[in-house]
């Protein structure tokens, strides 16, 4: 089978000759082992392990297009800047890791409706047509399923006024959270049907909305039925509406929030992060039937390097994750420079080893 048909199979609860297989890098790691020659230049990670999914992130929905990012400071290993969202954002230089949020232009609704709404208009500067070209005919070419990829409107908001004065608002204003949801799910809609009537349709899409921390998600389900969901049904019902399923990405512990996701019309959870508290065999045994999972495998255990502690983790969860034709095998987290090249092609042969299917 094609990494096309296997990817399609498993969204749709269909047989398949093995698990099919994805995964994310940090940067770094493409570095790392670019470096260290086990990447050739310009090689992509798809082709070198061929995995069966490819993904394209297409839109740039940054407000204000035209503001040139301005650097407030700058170290030998950190860089603060404020971008044209308004927020305040300091990085590491030295290596990926998630920005730390130091202040934001808004801070309730008088803010956005004053700093980012007018921006967000439909412009097609927004949209990457090139790149989302190039890469739809390179994952064709080697029959990968393509999905666009992107964030959703809880990952559109936060960029903007950050999580506390975000979640502040859910409870003090939450005509203002309606707002964006609704101006966000309407601009993202509005730019893909754009997109795609001049590209073509992708095979499918990849919302990232990472949700959750450690064992608790950032709201209850009620708030996530009252504020966002209305947002995530506004998106997906679009999808399906064109014959697209739906990935959608949650870091964090989400799993009292998944039925509702799964109401909203998600076709598959991705990435089960085991250390947030996940339970990825749990979860399968009860929505397997329901949508299928992708992730889950705990990226500690590739830490190691250690052989044996990898294979335990295989074995434990691959083999039970055969049962419902609902699985895609990947970690619970992006790949970092810390698992040796070794490693994971170690990783990747025992994985799809134990996902084979006898004929």
């Amino acid at each position: 089978m094609t990494g096309y048909e296997r990817i399609s199979n498993i969204i749709n609860h269909k047989p398949v000759d093995r698990l099919p297989v994805f995964e994310h890098f940090w940067e770094d790691t493409y570095t790392e082992w670019r470096k260290k020659g086990f990447i050739k230049e310009e090689e992509s990670f798809e082709d070198h392990f061929n995995l069966d999914m490819q993904n394209h992130w297409t839109f740039n929905m940054t407000a204000n297009l035209d503001f040139e990012p301005e650097v407030i400071e700058e170290t030998e290993e950190t860089i603060l800047v404020k971008d044209g969202n308004g927020a305040f954002l300091r990085r590491h230089k030295l290596h990926d890791s998630t920005p730390e949020h130091v202040d934001f232009t808004v801070k309730n609704k008088a803010g956005w409706e004053e700093h980012i709404k007018p921006y967000l208009t439909i412009d097609e500067r927004r949209i990457d047509f090139e790149g989302y070209r190039k890469a739809k005919a390179e994952a064709k070419k080697a029959n990968r399923f393509f999905c666009w990829s992107g964030v959703n409107v809880f990952e559109l908001m936060h960029p903007v006024c950050g999580h506390e004065y975000m979640l502040m608002g859910m409870v003090l204003e939450p005509e203002w959270i309606q707002d964006m949801v609704t101006t966000y799910s309407r601009l993202v809609v509005e730019l893909q049907k754009i997109l795609f009537e001049r590209e073509g349709y992708p095979d499918g899409i990849f919302y990232y909305e990472d949700m959750g921390f450690k064992e608790k998600p950032f709201f209850s389900p009620d708030f996530y039925k009252k504020l966002i969901q209305p947002g995530h049904i506004y998106t997906i019902d679009y999808a399906h509406s064109n014959n697209i399923p739906v990935i959608m990405h949650s870091c964090g512990y989400v799993e009292p929030l998944l039925p509702g996701m799964i109401e909203s019309g998600i076709d598959c959870l991705q990435v089960i992060e085991i250390k947030a508290g996940m339970d990825l065999l749990k979860l399968y045994e009860e929505f397997g039937d329901k949508i299928a999972f992708m992730g889950g495998i705990d990226v500690r255990k590739l830490y190691t390097n250690d052989k044996e502690i990898i294979d335990k983790e295989l074995e434990n969860k691959i083999p039970k994750l055969k049962k419902k034709f609902s699985y895609v095998i990947h970690s619970d987290h992006s790949i970092p420079k810390t698992v040796d090249y070794s490693t994971f092609t170690y990783y990747l042969e025992k994985a799809i080893e134990l996902g084979t299917f006898d004929c």
